[in-house]
């Protein structure tokens, strides 16, 4: 929808940008001076100077993702520390397990698959609400880290078994998380203090979504969803703020309809007219590359949306594209 695009000039105003769902599944692309950032954990506030960036714990992370995005902005001239990024400690990671599970179970699914970008995303958030996930907090600790792993693989293994696949050995990624542990602890913090210190200091805090609401797993089109809540609500859960602290919401939406993946599109465009709109508007996924389907703009979906998420205002994007 040129969330990226959006997130960034509005963080000209915010102190502090703020990540509160989904995982590095949603890209959002920013050109700044002629510079194309690709941005997919970090939150778009990270290219501006003076700005804080936070990952907030309704997030999953990727460790290695995040290191080799960190690595890739950084040699683009971005400074990234503990100063401007910090990383709830509780937030869920995403593990190697997460991506097989992810491609097994989309490879078994057919012709009834949802369309995932096979990243771990689904499979993460589904062992954070079994209880047993692995959180940033718990790479402080080897010994509490193996026996979390060990709980965690034997649900996983279970699974594999059954499914006919080899089981996943623990040792490995014991000691990969260990080797990486230092790298991403460095910027873990309790994120619902520190939002609530700006707070009192009276700062301008921007929430920023990854995925469009019609992707919501309670509100969007089920089953072809995303595996979080992506409505604004969700600002107040993922980060631990409280929903008294969402003050405006802006929703951001193209002049014409957009989507990846399988499901529902009552109003795609399987032409001519369908093909232009994607080639002009440049409809392709930032992480996956995958074509987006085009189609008009449905105006029933938007008042729906609207409405589920408390929508105050809208950007309405790419209007020069429908031209």
């Amino acid at each position: 929808e040129g969330k990226g695009k959006i997130v960034d000039w509005l963080s000209s105003e915010a102190g502090e940008v703020v990540r509160f769902q989904g995982g590095h599944n949603a890209g959002h692309t920013l050109v700044i001076d002629g510079i194309t950032y690709k941005l997919r954990l970090l939150p778009s506030g990270i290219v501006r100077k003076n700005k804080i960036s936070i990952i907030g714990n309704g997030v999953v992370v990727d460790p290695w993702a995040l290191i080799d995005e960190i690595k890739e902005i950084s040699e683009k001239g971005i400074k990234i520390s503990p100063r401007n990024l910090m990383l709830s400690e509780s937030a869920t990671l995403i593990l190697p397990y997460h991506k097989e599970m992810d491609e097994i179970k989309e490879d078994i699914a057919g012709n009834s698959k949802i369309g995932t970008t096979r990243r771990g995303i689904g499979p993460a958030y589904e062992d954070k609400v079994g209880r047993r996930s692995i959180r940033v907090m718990d790479l402080l600790s080897k010994k509490k880290l193996s026996q979390r792993l060990s709980s965690v693989l034997s649900h996983h293994n279970a699974i594999r078994k059954g499914l006919g696949k080899k089981t996943f050995k623990k040792n490995k990624l014991l000691n990969d998380l260990n080797k990486i542990s230092k790298k991403i602890l460095k910027f873990s913090q309790p994120v619902w203090k520190k939002i609530d210190e700006f707070k009192s200091k009276k700062k301008k805090i921007l929430f920023e979504g990854a995925q469009g609401i019609l992707l919501d797993v309670d509100h969007g089109t089920y089953p072809f969803v995303t595996s979080s809540n992506t409505v604004a609500g969700s600002a107040a859960t993922g980060t631990g703020c409280g929903p008294n602290s969402i003050h405006y919401v802006l929703g951001i939406t193209k002049a014409y309809t957009t989507r990846v993946g399988e499901g529902p599109f009552p109003t795609e465009l399987n032409d001519k007219i369908g093909e232009e709109l994607g080639s002009r508007g440049k409809e392709f996924g930032t992480v996956t590359s995958r074509k987006r389907r085009c189609g008009w703009f449905d105006a029933v979906l938007v008042r729906q949306t609207i409405k589920v998420s408390g929508i105050n205002g809208i950007a309405l994007t790419k209007l020069d594209v429908l031209d």
